[in-house]
C-alpha cells in the first residue's frame, strides 16, 4: 500500500475516533490532542492540528510529522502538545496512538484526592496502575519530560496530568480511546464510592 493511501486511511479512522471521543465527553471544546504512527513507518506521526476541536475534525485537520516534531505535510501548526507525544513515541516503541483530554472526572478526582485508586474490574484489568504527572506549563518541554518519564515503563497505558485531564496509550487509536473511556468511567465510579461511604 503506498503511503498516500496509508496516510488517508489513518486520517478517516482518526476523524471517526475524535467524534466518539468529543461524543463521551472525554474532552470539550478544541481541548485534547490525538496521534498515531503511520503503519509501516513508525518514525512518522499524525497528530492533530491546534484549535480544532475533536467534535468536528476533518481529515486535512492532521498533520503529519516527524519524530523530533517537524511538519512533513499539511497546513497549520500541530498540537502544542506535540512534545509530549514524541516523548512517548520515542521512549515506547510498542505504542502506536496517544490520546490526550480533558475528562471532568478523572482531573477533578486527582487534583481533589492526589490519586486515582483502580475501583473497577475493568480498570484493574486494563491500566494496571495510573501515574499522576505534577503540573508543568502546558505545551511546555518540562512537561513533555515530565510525560516521557511517567511513561518509560511498558506496564504504563495511562497517566493523569495534574489539573490537565489524562493520557492513554495504544495499539491503535481505537485502543486508546477504550482506555479512556474506562479511566473517566473508573474515576467516576470512585467518587460515587466516595460519597456513598460518607
Amino acid at each position: 500500500m503506498d503511503n498516500a493511501k496509508l496516510l488517508a486511511d489513518l486520517r478517516l479512522e482518526m476523524v471517526t475516533v475524535c467524534q466518539k471521543i468529543f461524543n463521551r465527553g472525554l474532552t470539550s471544546a478544541t481541548s485534547g490532542n490525538l496521534s498515531a504512527r503511520l503503519p509501516g513507518r513508525p518514525e512518522q506521526v499524525l497528530i492533530k492540528r491546534t484549535g480544532k476541536s475533536f467534535g468536528d475534525v476533518h481529515p486535512e485537520d492532521f498533520l503529519l510529522v516527524d519524530l523530533e516534531g517537524n511538519v512533513l505535510e499539511g497546513e497549520g501548526k500541530p498540537s502544542k502538545e506535540l512534545f509530549f507525544h514524541l516523548a512517548i513515541y520515542r521512549r515506547r516503541p510498542e505504542v502506536n496512538a496517544v490520546l490526550h483530554g480533558h475528562s471532568p472526572y478523572t482531573t477533578a478526582y486527582v487534583l481533589a484526592k492526589g490519586e486515582l485508586p483502580l475501583v473497577t474490574v475493568a480498570a484493574e484489568l486494563s491500566l494496571v496502575k495510573v501515574p499522576v504527572v505534577g503540573y508543568a506549563p502546558p505545551g511546555s518541554q518540562e512537561l513533555a519530560g515530565m510525560v516521557g518519564t511517567a511513561f518509560e515503563e511498558p506496564g504504563v497505558k495511562a497517566a493523569v496530568l495534574l489539573r490537565h485531564g489524562y493520557i492513554t496509550v495504544g495499539q491503535d487509536c481505537h485502543g486508546a480511546f477504550y482506555l479512556a473511556d474506562v479511566l473517566e468511567d473508573n474515576a467516576k465510579t470512585a467518587f460515587l464510592l466516595a460519597q456513598l461511604s460518607r
